[in-house]
């Protein structure tokens, strides 16, 4: 087995070349000749991907940019994802295919057939219905990895409701935070979940963010570990007991929506404390998603798919629920950790499973690469014809571990760079593109990438310098829930005159015209892929008694990519000890989610800051790396 399985594989050629199969087999053959049309006629290009689509009144217009840049695409369209993630499968075979497998980490199993999930997500519909949500409402879904919360979801968006998922692993004071931003009156959460063996208390939280924020009317709680949890009569409901309820008719409507109606809000970090909640549309979503998941990994009906990223954020937004249900392919679910009870978990899934393609995070590859070749090697992982990588860059140590151990040296790796922003992937390979282990390749269909310094030159390849997209895109954000103008500040302002979004992040072009991302510019964290904002967390630590001020930076982790590290002036009369550090680590993880808890507390007598009274991160940064801090002209000392 193992000898059929591994490919020789030249790891320090220029470029990782696909195989002869991999080619035949894929359903683009020439990037370079669909890019070009793809470009020259955008409109042309998306409108011909929407048409595979089903609408219930095709659009008057592909791209709408009167209003940059708040662009409209297939405008006058009518459409509902749901239509396409569900109903049109089931007018022919694919009513009978698997749609969902999914495994919790005790080990139980469900699956459902596109036929069932249709029966699950309109009884739901029909619930949430029953509870008076409406169109256009916002209903916070707050769970762990189970199916009931694709379920959620597709049955907010099949009934018009904006659906908002809050990450399971956040805290109750984040998740308040949200359900008010959001005015949301319907939160659906479950009594807990499964994560290493342990129960989370995901219940208790929702009460206490449910205490904090006096919006929610009705909470939906889903039963999954039955402890003992505290139900409140009159606003608490068993999802179960509603699902046995008449009310939970099998028959629902698939409502009637705008191509630019909102579908779900999703909330990522910024670089002010408050998280932006950024809006998505039916019509350009589906378009967006659905297409490039089909072409960047070659989607065929007999695939089995696995996204390993929660659904809490957009990759299990977009790949995980929406555009593997729109392709019709068979998704595969699982709700615990990768190494739970031992190293070999996702390994024996995958042999179980037959597991086609997996799409998950470095964060994930270098934390399982840690335990060594052993545990994948006593599993067959043939199945595997493609491998995805997303969140933040890939080293090339991770890259090629994943590559020769995982793929056997024969399953290209699609290192996929995109935003919460941008809906889908932006910059990545194809299946038929050479490869060079930790960088992104290409721009996708459509797109006009440039790297660009403060004034919108172009830098020469090989320098660094900022990201920019110079030209619109269907799955693009469409605004920050509740404050358009936050939403032009952030992304556009800085180069607005030529009318392109800024990425936020720093990266290089090489002369082969391939892209490199090298991280975040602003004040944004990527902690195991996760966006966590330096204010947010320097606000946590604000609230704690023995704190005056802080500043956070992240540094080099050699497992989540990044780690949180923090500078702490204490209040008069107090001193920083072990203790103290300890206390302030678990006040950060209990404001803001155990994600977000710091690696390292410094405390320290002052602060580098600007004359403007800005704290200067990137000081405090160079020299915890022992760098050259660099130009500090504009520093007050």
């Amino acid at each position: 087995m193992k000898d059929k399985h591994h490919h020789h594989v030249d790891y320090d050629a220029e470029f990782i070349n696909p195989s002869k199969d991999v080619v035949k087999q894929a359903l683009i053959k020439d990037y370079d000749k669909i890019y070009k049309r793809s470009v020259e006629d955008r409109e042309g290009f998306w409108a011909e991907e929407a048409k595979k689509l089903t609408w219930f009144k095709k659009w008057d217009k592909v791209l709408d940019d009167s209003k940059k840049p708040f662009y409209k695409w297939f405008t006058g369209g009518k459409f509902n994802i749901i239509a396409n993630a569900i109903d049109r499968h089931l007018k022919n075979w694919r009513r009978n295919k698997l749609a969902i497998i999914w495994e919790g980490e005790p080990g139980d199993v469900k699956t459902m057939s596109y036929h069932a999930l249709n029966r699950e997500v309109s009884k739901f519909a029909n619930v949430l219905k029953s509870m008076g949500v409406h169109k256009g409402e916002v209903v916070t879904i707050y769970m762990p990895q189970i199916p009931e919360l694709p379920i959620a979801m597709l049955a907010c968006a099949k009934i018009g409701a904006i659906h908002s998922v809050i990450y399971g692993g956040f805290s109750a004071e984040a998740l308040a935070g949200r359900i008010e931003d959001a005015k949301s009156r319907t939160l659906i959460t479950a009594d807990g979940g499964f994560r290493r063996g342990n129960i989370t208390d995901l219940k208790g939280i929702a009460n206490e963010a449910m205490r904090r924020s006096a919006t929610i009317e009705v909470c939906i709680v889903v039963k999954r570990t039955a402890q003992d949890v505290h139900m409140q009569g009159d606003r608490d409901f068993w999802y179960h007991d509603l699902m046995a309820l008449p009310i939970a008719n099998p028959k629902c409507e698939t409502e009637v929506m705008d191509a630019e109606d909102p579908l779900f809000i999703l909330y990522t970090s910024g670089t002010t404390g408050k998280p932006k909640g950024l809006m998505h549309s039916h019509g350009g979503y589906a378009v967006y998603t659905s297409t490039t998941h089909k072409y960047v990994f070659d989607i065929k009906d007999e695939d089995r798919w696995w996204c390993a990223a929660d659904p809490g954020w957009i990759t299990g937004h977009s790949y995980l629920v929406y555009s593997p249900l729109i392709n019709g392919a068979t998704l595969m679910m699982y709700e615990g950790a990768p190494n739970h009870p031992y190293p070999n978990r996702w390994w024996s899934m995958v042999e179980k499973y037959g597991i086609t393609i997996l799409y998950t995070s470095p964060t994930a590859i270098r934390g399982l690469m840690r335990f060594g070749e052993s545990w994948p090697n006593r599993h067959d992982l043939t199945s595997l014809r493609l491998l995805g990588s997303v969140g933040e860059p890939i080293n090339p140590e991770a890259w090629k571990w994943y590559h020769r151990v995982i793929g056997g040296g024969k399953c290209p790796i699609m290192d996929t760079w995109w935003q919460t922003e941008t809906g889908g992937f932006v910059i990545t390979p194809l299946p038929i593109t050479a490869l060079k282990p930790g960088s992104a390749t290409k721009p996708f269909f459509g797109h006009e990438v440039a790297i660009v310094d403060e004034q919108g030159n172009q830098v020469a390849d090989g320098e660094e310098g900022k990201l920019v997209l110079q030209a619109p895109w269907p799955g693009m954000a469409r605004s920050i829930w509740g404050d358009p103008d936050r939403f032009k500040e952030t992304y556009w302002k800085d180069y607005e005159k030529q009318g392109w979004y800024k990425a936020g992040d720093a990266a290089r072009k090489d002369k082969d015209g391939y892209f490199w991302i090298i991280g975040r510019i602003d004040d944004v964290i990527k902690v195991s892929g996760y966006r966590l904002g330096t204010a947010e967390i320097e606000s946590a630590l604000i609230t704690h008694y023995a704190v005056s001020e802080s500043a956070v930076v992240g540094l080099p982790h050699e497992i989540k990519g990044n780690a949180i590290h923090c500078y702490v002036i204490l209040r008069a009369g107090m001193t920083g000890n072990k203790a103290l550090e300890e206390e302030l680590k678990e006040h950060v993880s209990r404001e803001l989610g155990p994600i977000a808890k710091p690696e390292h507390i410094e405390f320290v007598d002052s602060l580098p800051k600007t004359r403007s009274g800005k704290i200067m991160r990137r000081v405090l940064k160079a020299r915890a790396l022992g760098q050259d801090v660099g130009d500090i002209s504009t520093l007050e000392e």
